[in-house]
């Protein structure tokens, strides 16, 4: 017969402890598992934060370089300063370059001793812009290249000649005097019907090439027989 009361050798198994709240709610409804790992989500919030951070710093950096780059295209050598102001002055230059004259009455036939049978130009009412100016009849040109001229001229009073004309002349200086050309003619016709003379207008237009240093003005056969009202006879050029 087995005695149970006898005590054995082997000491009994240990009470398990008993787990707390927390461990519970850690350890999940079943009590096993282990709780989450909080290191994977400490590195990912460190990437993301240095990846900002890197962003940041590249986006500094590419502003302060164009700072500098941008800077560097604002301060110009003299060279290339003059070359700068010239391209302006020119491109200005292009744009104002024309004449508008208006024809003044002479007072008196020796008003305009140095070129006899020129019109003189009435410089208050006349506009010039980029062109020279002489001797109250020349228009002086100062940057070579195409001009349109053109030129109007109203005959009012009676003459014995058939036909009047007007011309357009070109020398290349102030000074050649020899080499005067006609560039331009016109003609017109006034008729006489009972000592009633109708008036007649000359007029034509052209391209021309010119260079610096020429001059221009309008030549009459007569200049007693010109309408010197303001708008009646005009004279002009502007460069293409």
């Amino acid at each position: 017969m087995i005695n149970t009361h006898r005590s054995s050798s082997v000491a009994p198994p240990p009470i398990p402890a008993r787990l707390s709240r927390m461990d519970q709610v850690l350890s999940g409804p079943g009590g096993g598992g282990s709780p989450p790992s909080y290191g994977h989500s400490k590195s990912l919030l460190g990437f993301l934060v240095g990846v900002a951070l890197l962003h940041l710093l590249l986006s500094a950096g590419g502003f302060i370089w164009l700072y500098h780059i941008g800077r560097k295209k604002d301060i110009l050598t003299p060279a290339e300063e003059k070359a700068a102001f010239l391209s302006m002055e020119s491109s200005s230059q292009h744009i104002i370059i024309m004449a508008s004259m208006i024809v003044k009455q002479p007072q008196t036939s020796s008003d305009n001793p140095e070129s006899p049978g020129y019109l003189p130009w009435n410089m208050d009412h006349s506009d010039l812009r980029g062109l020279g100016f002489s001797h109250s009849t020349w228009v002086t040109v100062k940057q070579p290249g195409d001009y349109y001229v053109y030129a109007r001229v109203t005959f009012s009073k009676g003459s014995t000649k058939p036909s009047l004309a007007s011309r357009v002349k070109l020398r290349d200086s102030e000074r050649g005097q020899e080499d005067i050309k006609d560039i331009m003619k016109a003609y017109c016709s006034p008729r006489s019907d009972d000592d009633v003379t109708t008036m007649c207008t000359a007029s034509g237009g052209q391209l021309v090439t010119l260079e610096a240093g020429n001059q221009l003005a309008v030549w009459v056969q007569d200049l007693s027989a010109v309408d010197y009202e303001k708008e009646a006879t005009t004279f002009g050029m502007y460069k293409l």
